[in-house]
């Protein structure tokens, strides 16, 4: 085999391996990072999960109706190293806790997004999601 040859196959077989990582971070691709919408918020259940952790909570839109939202954080290890653990979310976010969400709506118009900001109902900032 020539050294040419070689080099190519290593550079395609680098790309198709490094292809699946990209894929999987859709944050700047689904969420518009241009609009922040800001929810009083009731917490339903958060998951300490990898690879982010989940938070859902009910709001009620203009006309009164409750609607259900979800918002993506960033993983356990990131919040993990700010101090927030799975222990003291079991303490803190308990279902029925009243919270101000901070977070990147869905480009799609679902009740999703991606948190940047929680804070509790004496206005402290508890916890911080994504930054740009």
């Amino acid at each position: 085999m020539n050294n040419k040859f070689v080099v190519a196959l290593l550079l395609m077989l680098g790309l198709a391996l490094s292809v699946p990582m990209f894929a999987h971070h859709g944050t700047n691709i689904s969420y518009d990072h241009s609009k922040t919408v800001v929810f009083k918020a009731v917490l339903t259940e958060f998951r300490y999960a990898n690879p982010h952790a989940q938070i859902y909570f009910d709001v009620k839109d203009d006309k009164g109706n409750l609607q259900h939202w979800a918002g993506e954080l960033t993983s356990p290890y990131n919040l993990a190293q700010g101090g927030w653990t799975k222990k003291r979310s079991e303490k803190e976010l308990i279902p029925g806790t009243e919270l101000t969400i901070e977070l990147w709506p869905s480009k799609a118009g679902t009740t999703a997004g991606v948190v940047t900001k929680i804070t509790n109902s004496k206005g402290e900032q508890i916890l911080l999601g994504r930054a740009e």
